[in-house]
């Protein structure tokens, strides 16, 4: 078995004027509202309690917490079904996250913060696709037309 090398200090300069790495640094996430969180200093087992302990306290602190919509925003972007976060348990966010794919479809106003670029938001309704293959399909179509570009190019010449 080979381990990994740490990449040389000019793969990472060449790395970071990749265009691929750009378009994913543009559509990273704003997640600077974690710092206002209430939650930061709290243990985290506090919103991951077992199923047969109460969720009262992690609730308690969401509910008096000042970004608990962009919170549960993040948790509904992510699907992420465990653990108390924005102030809702499981059971209430596996509800509102069949509401949330199936209002994917509908338009977003302009100007409206999304924590996922809009190349990876698409229609899950009725689909089994997630972001991640919508993103995978987007990159084998880029790929494409750069091929074809490439090929388009060297008949020309």
């Amino acid at each position: 078995m080979t381990r990994a090398r740490m990449p040389r200090p000019h793969e990472v300069q060449a790395a970071a004027r990749d265009p691929r790495f750009l378009r994913a640094q543009a559509a990273r996430p704003d997640l600077s509202w974690r710092t206002q969180a209430r939650c930061r200093t709290v243990d985290p087992e506090t919103f991951f309690p077992l199923p047969t302990e109460p969720a009262d306290l992690a609730l308690a602190l969401c509910n008096a917490c000042p970004v608990a919509a962009e919170c549960l925003r993040a948790a509904l972007e992510a699907g992420d079904c465990e653990g108390v976060w924005g102030g809702t348990t499981p059971r209430e966010r596996r509800a509102m996250l069949a509401a949330w794919r199936a209002d994917e479809d509908s338009p977003l106003p302009v100007g409206t913060p999304t924590l996922v670029a809009p190349s990876l938001r698409g229609s899950r309704r009725g689909s089994t696709r997630t972001p991640i293959h919508a993103k995978r399909d987007e990159n084998k179509r880029e790929t494409a037309d750069v091929l074809g570009e490439l090929l388009a190019g060297s008949l020309r010449s």
